[in-house]
């Protein structure tokens, strides 16, 4: 399996930190942001990484990963996103590493110590996401649920959120995820939504989900920003001198 991060965009809400660099390269207490994610895909043995960027400062990220040895990677790769065109859109620049292989795909700015290599083992087909009970799931894609528990619908952004779960930013597709792609039609932000491609599965009954276990959070608020450097450097302090 694959592993694609995707850490693209300007970082809007974080101005003006991304004024001088791409989001997921801020300190989230004593490393920058994206070794997180990389942690967690190196941790569930998928060392084959694309990391997609782009932005003013795409070329930051090459001499703080360099070839990825340092984090237990096998091979790192590079793909560039010429323009803000949503999670989707980023997914599909990883396309030419990719094609015919199971992929397993976390936001750069999402940060865990869930241990996801059972999912990771055990996933065959279709795609698979994780949930998990947020203070504010209107950040995010939210599932619906019916009487029996199945989820029915993800909805994007809801100003109404109809459950506590949200959608994070962890996902296992199959290798049918880049003709998913190319099928989506842009949102009304005319980006290539997350949750579409995810209803896609879910249309065809082959959506599955699991809760994370642990802590989660993604860093991409000021206020996100500080709670996850202060869970960091409680349970992870710097080794004595």
């Amino acid at each position: 399996m694959l592993g694609i991060i995707c850490a693209g965009g300007l970082g809007t809400r974080l101005f003006p930190l991304t004024y001088v660099t791409n989001k997921h390269l801020l300190p989230v207490y004593d490393r920058p942001m994206i070794y997180y994610p990389i942690q967690t895909l190196v941790n569930a043995g998928i060392k084959d990484i694309v990391i997609v960027t782009g932005g003013p400062y795409a070329g930051h990220f090459l001499p703080v990963i360099r070839d990825g040895k340092d984090f237990g990677m096998d091979h790192v790769y590079y793909a560039y996103q010429e323009k803000e065109g949503g999670i989707s859109q980023a997914i599909g620049c990883a396309r030419p590493y990719a094609e015919g292989q199971k992929v397993a795909v976390i936001l750069g700015d999402n940060c865990t110590d869930t241990d996801i290599s059972d999912a990771v083992n055990s996933f065959d087909r279709g795609a698979h996401i994780f949930l998990k009970e947020v203070p504010d799931p209107e950040r995010f894609g939210v599932p619906r649920f019916d009487q029996n528990g199945r989820i029915s619908f993800i909805d994007e952004k809801p100003s109404r959120p109809e459950s506590q779960y949200a959608v994070t930013g962890l996902y296992l597709y199959d290798e049918t995820v880049f003709k998913r792609i190319s099928q989506l039609k842009p949102s009304s932000r005319q980006e290539l939504e997350v949750t579409d491609l995810n209803n896609s599965y879910l249309r065809d009954g082959q959506l599955t989900w699991s809760t994370l276990d642990g802590y989660w959070r993604d860093a991409g608020t000021f206020e996100t920003l500080f709670e996850v450097s202060q869970y960091w450097r409680a349970t992870h302090r710097p080794e004595s001198r």
